[in-house]
């Protein structure tokens, strides 16, 4: 089955195959989630397979909702699928859009719905090796310092909210 995700063609939201929209640079709809533990946050290592940005680390989850999905249910079912976390109560923050090259010939040009959740303590993970290969807690000013000084290690998107976007996802 193909995967298709909203994206808007000739100014129409309608589905288009994911690797496509990548290859065309289409404007398109994503989820982004961020779990927080004190001023740590969880991040992920993203597996090897994946076809774009296969390696780098990101935040703790992101994807594309199904055409008809709901942000909030997107970012639930993917903790589920990605993490094996459930339950959290996800605090939905600013819309942001980015444009990033990630390689590949490949664009991100996204519309996120970001989400926040704030957990007592580190809760655990349960990877799915098809999604991530890797999963650390980071205080939030080293992890900062450490997008700065390696780049490369980093996907483009978590760069860009940091850099750009950190006051609207962690007010």
């Amino acid at each position: 089955m193909t995967d298709l995700i909203p994206a808007w063609v000739e100014g129409r939201l309608q589905p288009v195959e994911k690797l496509e929209a990548h290859r065309r640079g289409l404007r398109h709809k994503a989820v982004s989630v961020f779990v927080m533990c004190g001023d740590a946050v969880l991040i992920q290592r993203r597996a090897r397979g994946k076809y774009h940005t296969p390696g780098l680390w990101a935040n703790t989850c992101c994807t594309h909702p199904r055409m008809d999905e709901a942000p909030a249910a997107c970012a639930e079912r993917r903790l589920r699928e990605e993490l094996g976390i459930t339950g959290l109560d996800l605090s939905p923050r600013e819309q942001v859009e980015y444009r990033a090259d990630v390689g590949g010939g490949l664009i991100e040009h996204e519309v996120v719905d970001i989400f926040l959740a704030r957990v007592a303590r580190r809760i655990p993970v349960s990877p799915n090796p098809d999604e991530v290969m890797d999963t650390a807690w980071v205080g939030m000013a080293e992890l900062c310092a450490r997008t700065r000084r390696d780049p490369s290690r980093y996907t483009p998107w978590l760069r860009i909210y940091l850099e750009e976007h950190a006051a609207q996802i962690f007010a």
